[in-house]
This record gives structure tokens, sequence and C-alpha cells, in this order.
């Protein structure tokens, strides 16, 4: 499967995105500007700024959004107004990369240490009512984290450990029971992550252009090409979430280089996604 340029190369370091109908469409973000993307129907692409760095945007069901940003989360309400939380650390090596919300409507986001120090990081999560919780230390590379379609298991990578993981999930004991879901091979490098209808898991591979399909039991069963360097994340979107939409990244490439990157990509992948999953507070 190929995928198709959907914009211009607007993003230094796309990532994170998400569809859905409450925003009219796609949204994702230039992570290391501090930007919120959107992408119209006529194909201009929108821009908001709201921090440092946002790692991660979710919708609220009370409408607005939620977001990871650079130390911490942050609330955005329907009218736009934004509130950030109290930061969760101090460190300034370390910043937020990469969440989602599960079945609950939790919102989760990992963190990663700018110089990528092994174990610095963790996964964190947010209640809807302002509690946060540390779900999993010694992360290197916190990134892709998606449920299953019944909500009973939960895929997520940590990049530096060249592997998909899978957690069992329930309410009450949350994430638990983690372990190996699918590795890449040659020190392949999984980025964010998305879930079809049947099960099957789509990993971005952020040292190569492709995104890798696993059927629900870990068997590397299909490849999207992607005409860039470094594919960062994939979502489904489109009316009938049957379009394969993928962010790319340009970040440490100088100017004339991978002209493409940076740029957003949809693919018809011959399957539907699973619709967003919302944050309750």
């Amino acid at each position: 499967m190929h995928a198709e340029q959907v914009t211009d190369p607007v993003a230094y370091h796309g990532e994170g995105p998400v569809w859905s109908p409450s925003w009219g469409g796609l949204r994702w973000v230039d992570m290391l500007a501090g930007d919120v993307l959107s992408l119209a129907e006529d194909g201009a692409v929108g821009r908001r700024h709201v921090s440092e760095i946002v790692a991660a945007v979710r919708p609220r069901r009370s409408g607005g959004a939620v977001l990871g940003i650079e130390r911490g989360f942050a609330l955005e309400d329907a009218d736009g107004t934004l509130t950030r939380l109290l930061p969760l650390w101090d460190d300034e090596g370390l910043r937020m990369n990469e969440g989602g919300c599960d079945p609950d409507g939790r919102f989760y986001c990992g963190s990663m240490a700018y110089d990528q120090r092994p174990g610095a990081a963790a996964l964190h999560r947010l209640e809807p009512d302002g509690a946060t919780t540390v779900v999993v230390e010694g992360v290197t590379v916190s990134n892709g984290l998606a449920w299953s379609p019944d909500g009973s298991r939960a895929y997520y990578d940590d990049t530096a450990t060249h592997r998909v993981d899978v957690f069992d999930y329930d309410t009450e004991r949350g994430l638990h029971g983690r372990r190996p879901f699918a590795e890449i091979p040659d020190g392949g490098l999984p980025d964010g992550l998305a879930v079809d209808e049947h099960g099957g898991v789509w990993v971005a591979l952020a040292d190569r252009g492709e995104v890798w399909r696993f059927s629900g039991d870990g068997v590397h069963d299909g490849v999207v090409e992607v005409p860039v360097g470094m594919v960062t994340a994939c979502t489904f979107g489109g009316a009938d979430l049957d379009q394969l939409f993928i962010t790319t990244s340009r970040e440490n490439l100088p100017p004339a280089a991978d002209p493409l990157a940076g740029s957003l990509f949809r693919a018809d992948v011959g399957v539907r996604g699973l619709p967003v999953r919302e944050f309750a507070g």
C-alpha cells in the first residue's frame, strides 16, 4: 500500500493525529513548535499555538480538548480557553511525548528525556477529577498507546525497546500484565500507533518511511509505504473512519533534505478504524 501526500511540509515535527467529529475532522501537533494543526475540508491547514511543547491532544466529552504539554497537562474549553494544570515535575530535561484516552475516559501521556537517557521517563494518567498517577516507570521514549476494540487490551511502545508491548486493561486495575506483542527487526523504532475495527495494530516506524500492520495476535501482515524517512504516527479518519492519516517529521534534517518531510499523508488501507476515545473530564 502507498500513502498520498495531503499537505505541504507544514510541520517540523508532526505527531499525534486524531480524528474527531466534534472538531469537524483531523487535528495533529507540530510538537516542538507547541502548535496544534487542523485540516479543513478544502485542504487548508489551521495552526494554533498552545504551549512551548504540545505532545498530544484528545477531545473532551464536554467539548474542547485535553492536551499533553511540556511538563504536564492542559485543558481547553469549548470556547478555546486554555488552562494549564500544575507541572508534574521540575526537571527541564524531560518533556511529554505521546498519549491517548482509555475506555473509561482517563487521559494518558508519556514522557522522554530530551537526551533520551534510558529509564528517565514515565507514563502518566490524568483522571477526570484532575488527579494524576504514574502508571509506568523506567521508560526511555514513551510513545504509541491505543486500546483494542473491546477495550480489554492496550498496545504501547517505548521506542528504545524496538518492540510493541500489550497490557491487559480493566477499570479497577488499569494497565497490567505487560508483555511483548511484536518485535521490530533491525533496530526498528516504533512510534505512534492506531488500532482498526478488527483489532489490527498499525505502527508508524520512525526509522523508515513505513507504517506496519500487525494482526491481533502479533503477526506482521501489511505495510504502508510513505515517501519520507521519518514517519511518526497514524490514525483512522474520514467520515467512515476508512482512511489512515500519517504524520511525518523533519526533525534534525538540513533544509534541502527529504523535501516532503513534515507533510501529512493519507492511505486507503481497506479497513476502518475505531472512534476516538474522549477524555471524561
